[in-house]
């Protein structure tokens, strides 16, 4: 059970920011508590929880900032179950807003003597000031995820509502949210903050929970966390989002996904870099309510976009990582090719809306310029709403994926394009699927027509030196006036019916008006 001593400080340090009623002057130590803790924000006027830091927190660059480490044993490797370690992340440089920590059996009243400090990077005031409404940062949570003799990183989170997870034998990449409001639209985009991470319960699994609050919603995220292990690498949690809109919610984003795409073999061509890929994530896949998988390969485009994927009950949606080899990233400090893929699984009917997908441009690797989420077609009143879905973390590769509700024989396994030597002002596209080893036998590929452009030079045949797959190509000529085409890919068989998820792109013309 929570210290009687740590429900206090947490209560007391809420009821000083305004963020719960004297009625829940204790944290919630339950998931009904938090949901009701969630309730009662929605029904309050917002007042946000950022705080100006102080000394030695105050001030601290990147690298300060990784020179403030948790003690152990006071802030590091506080030991949850059997099962799971925690370590209580400090506040400073990217991280204002405080997060009140409440775990079993711990005491986690925010102290400067919790942390110890590089004096290399970090010069300690004397005297050392009173924190007054510091909270943490974060919680980063461990297990034996690869090792039975070592603590593996399965799942930190940090920063605004973001968190990432780990599955087996993988490195951090993409994150993910608790709720996005505004993503991608007209104005400007709210970044609801965790105000409290209560861990419930810890055996083989782990339970918490996140108050989440921003100016026009509040929320609880529910979770439980299943880590990854070596019969199923995949680290699974399953979320119920408890949503309380103050104000009626057009633009919510549930689920939202959080990744980066620099470029690959499908461009884009200004990117000059030594490595032939570099990415966290390469592709969009929905599973959709009528039972086709689609195949969105990611792009870094020369102007903003947004793309909306109409769907009614939408059986699944992620970002996916790929390819899985050193060789197609070559890059032995990022380590690309291990970074993993999500999954999102939703549980009952989602009804109506949009698997959404925001592109940014971007010239390098260090900011995450792509987002996926599920927005609901109607907009939510006030009230109480409420989403329940798995989040998976997978290792890399289109294999790791579930099977979608039509399985197909044939799957994407890389995409590219370039301009046509023969013909300058047209672009060819090469889309590689893996098959059978009679790959081709009777398959022939469907593709739409683009308005505003042609489509000619359709061809597909066996890869002779990749046995089992099937190239299709063709080549893109956009009208002069033509700034953007959709462009439509899947394999058939003989008798019309699909053998392969619906590869899709929009292609967008370079600023500097090329193809």
């Amino acid at each position: 059970m929570m210290t009687r001593r740590a429900i206090l400080a947490g209560g007391t340090a809420l009821l000083a920011m305004g963020l719960l009623r004297p009625a829940h002057a204790e944290a919630p130590a339950t998931p009904e508590a938090m949901i009701t803790a969630a309730r009662d924000l929605a029904q309050a006027p917002y007042r946000s929880g950022g705080v100006a830091p102080v000394a030695p927190f105050d001030g601290l660059s990147y690298d300060s900032y990784r020179a403030v480490r948790p003690r152990p044993g006071h802030a590091a490797g506080l030991p949850l179950g059997e099962r799971f370690r925690a370590d209580l992340l400090p506040p400073g440089w990217l991280f204002a807003e405080p997060v009140m920590l409440h775990l079993p059996g711990h005491d986690t009243a925010f102290r400067i003597d919790l942390f110890d400090f590089d004096p290399a990077f970090v010069t300690l005031p004397d005297p050392i000031p009173d924190p007054g409404a510091l909270g943490f940062s974060g919680l980063r949570l461990l297990t034996r995820l690869n090792r039975p003799d070592r603590w593996d990183e399965v799942l930190v989170l940090q920063g605004a509502s973001y968190f990432r997870a780990l599955a087996r034998d993988t490195v951090y990449g993409l994150s993910a949210r608790g709720l996005a409001l505004g993503t991608g639209g007209p104005g400007p985009e709210e970044f609801p903050a965790t105000r409290v991470i209560s861990v419930f319960e810890a055996g083989d699994r782990l339970q918490f929970g996140c108050l989440i609050d921003s100016p026009r919603a509040a929320a609880a995220l529910i979770a439980t966390l299943t880590p990854g292990r070596e019969a199923a690498p995949e680290t699974v949690m399953a979320c119920a989002l408890h949503l309380f809109p103050r104000e009626v919610l057009a633009d919510a984003g549930i689920a939202p996904l959080t990744s980066m795409f620099q470029h690959n073999a499908l461009g884009p061509a200004r990117i000059d870099d030594f490595r032939s890929r570099v990415h966290d994530s390469e592709a969009l896949v929905i599973d959709n309510g009528a039972g086709e998988r689609l195949w969105r390969p990611l792009a870094n485009p020369a102007r903003l976009q947004m793309s909306a994927f109409a769907d009614r009950r939408p059986k699944g949606f992620g970002l996916v990582q790929g390819p899985v080899s050193f060789a197609a990233f070559r890059d032995a400090e990022a380590a690309y090719h291990r970074r993993p893929s999500a999954w999102v699984r939703p549980h009952g009917d989602w009804g109506a809306g949009a698997v959404m997908l925001l592109e940014i441009p971007t010239q390098d690797e260090f900011a995450d310029n792509i987002v996926a989420f599920w927005r609901p077609e109607a907009p939510l009143p006030p009230g109480a709403h409420r989403f329940d879905y798995d989040l998976v973390w997978l290792p890399p590769g289109a294999g790791a994926l579930p099977q979608p509700a039509l399985p197909t024989p044939f799957q994407p396994v890389s995409s590219a394009s370039g301009v046509e030597p023969n013909l300058r002002e047209g672009r060819l596209f090469v889309v590689d699927f893996a098959g059978s080893p009679l790959a081709g036998d009777g398959v022939m590929p469907d593709l739409a027509p683009v308005v505003g452009a042609e489509l000619t030079g359709l061809a597909h045949y066996p890869l002779a030196d990749a046995p089992g797959q099937l190239r299709v190509s063709f080549i893109l000529t956009p009208a002069p006036e033509t700034d953007v085409a959709e462009l439509r890919l899947q394999l058939r068989d003989r008798v019309g019916a699909p053998v392969s998820p619906v590869w899709l792109f929009r292609w967008t013309r370079r600023a500097d008006g090329q193809v």
